[in-house]
């Protein structure tokens, strides 16, 4: 579609919002939120006909990119059959969505809770945790994010936690394995693993191994910085959880449903967790839905047992009949397949020829669809461009990188010191090599500000 201008549309637009949207994660009187007239696949447009290339997928959703017509379609055809019916009840749109989705789960994943988004399906997955184990505490890593809601938030690791955090959720942090920046010292990637499962194993040891309900980590973190686990790190959680009898929850609501090139980033690893959330890519965002996959050992829990947790719209019929049409069109598509091909031959060594031609690059980490630059100040001493949770001032250098990729056409995804790369998985090699370029260009303006 190529968009037409329409500025007066758009200043419209703005003015309304201005005047009664309430943003999210934001200063209200700070922010200047782009008026947005469409998309469609990688690329939006704003009203005065600019358009951009998202390499955000959204808020890393959608993963088929924008306006698939099969989808759109299928939401259509759903809302002339049944627009909506209570959850109580079997639904066609529903069964299918559940039976698509633990047919692609790893192990005996195969029991399917449906909610509204991520963040309660790790609420769920919690309380799942706790009254499956009776016992009240969950261990999380520092570098995560697991949600807004109150338990997620509480849970995650990052900074967004800090003015929510009531301290009282039951919640131990710990250091999950990360070599470029490790807490351990560690110099390979063999000894980051052993450091960071005995540094584990030894958290659990002083809280009492019969006081944690559950670990539970994204399997791939990414607002944190998309740090792919060294190998035998989840293998060896597995292993703890099994020798204590706590449950293990992978977060799966960014890595799901092709970002890693898998459909479950669980299966680059081989693990099989007791609890998997699920989101965003279920259906690529185009109604909301999110989900908890639940093994054997855990459904068997609440067999005779009521489990006390609903939620009035789980299992929507639109949503669910967009998870239908998503995934389908996914396999019919290889959308996975493209994700990993993408990731592996041209994601990969284009953001390496990167990195090798400007000094504000200190690492290049992902897999998939799934990547992070990590700027630096100093490649030598891995001093962050910006200091950590940089606001203001003091986060002037990324806000001039984030400017200059969407002078260029580009929208990124910045956090803190990170620029991540999550296009579309349906992205085409020329749309990526337009982003490259447009990269490159802005790591010049990152570039001015390393010693």
């Amino acid at each position: 579609m190529t968009p037409q201008p329409n500025p007066d549309a758009g200043a419209a637009v703005k003015a309304a919002d201005r005047a009664h949207v309430f943003h999210s994660w934001s200063a209200q009187d700070l922010i200047d939120p782009l008026a947005v007239a469409g998309a469609e696949g990688s690329y939006f447009w704003d009203y005065d006909g600019k358009r951009y290339l998202d390499f955000t997928s959204g808020l890393v959703y959608t993963n088929i990119g924008y306006q698939h017509p099969k989808v759109v379609a299928a939401i259509q055809e759903q809302a002339a059959t049944m627009t909506t019916f209570a959850p109580a009840f079997a639904i066609e749109a529903r069964s299918e969505a559940a039976w698509l989705i633990a047919e692609r789960t790893p192990g005996d994943l195969d029991k399917i809770f449906f909610t509204n988004a991520g963040a309660d399906a790790v609420e769920h997955a919690v309380r799942m945790a706790r009254l499956h184990t009776g016992r009240p505490k969950v261990l999380s890593a520092y570098r995560s994010y697991h949600g807004g809601t109150q338990q997620a938030i509480n849970i995650t690791g990052d900074p967004r936690r800090w003015a929510n955090d009531g301290a009282a959720a039951g919640v131990v942090r710990f250091w999950a394995p990360f070599l470029y920046r490790s807490r351990f010292y560690a110099e390979t990637e063999e000894q980051e693993t052993a450091r960071a499962l005995e540094h584990l194993e030894t958290t659990i040891a002083f809280e009492g191994p019969g006081t944690v309900a559950a670990i539970i980590l994204e399997t791939v973190p990414g607002t944190a910085g998309i740090m792919v686990p060294p190998p035998g790190y989840l293998a060896g959680v597995r292993e703890i959880c099994d020798k204590y009898g706590i449950v293990f929850i992978l977060d799966e609501v960014m890595a799901g449903f092709g970002r890693t090139g898998e459909w479950f980033a669980a299966d680059l690893f081989g693990v099989v967790p007791d609890l998997l959330t699920f989101a965003k890519g279920v259906n690529s965002g185009y109604v909301p839905l999110g989900g908890v996959a639940i093994s054997e050992k855990i459904a068997e829990t609440f067999g005779k047992r009521p489990y006390p947790g609903g939620l009035t719209y789980s299992g929507h019929p639109l949503a669910c009949a967009a998870a239908v049409a998503t995934i389908n069109v996914m396999a019919e598509e290889g959308v996975v397949e493209n994700a990993r091909r993408l990731g592996e031959g041209v994601v990969g060594p284009a953001l390496a020829e990167l990195a090798e031609r400007h000094p504000s690059v200190g690492e290049v980490r992902g897999v998939g669809m799934f990547w992070a630059l990590d700027l630096v100040k100093n490649r030598e001493t891995r001093e962050p461009l910006v200091p950590y949770n940089a606001t203001g001032e003091a986060n002037a250098p990324m806000a001039a990188f984030a400017a200059a990729a969407k002078q260029h056409g580009v929208w990124p995804f910045v956090n803190m010191n990170r620029t991540h790369v999550v296009p579309p998985c349906t992205v085409t090699e020329a749309e990526l090599k337009e982003g490259f370029a447009a990269l490159d260009a802005a790591l010049t303006v990152a570039d001015a500000y390393t010693a």
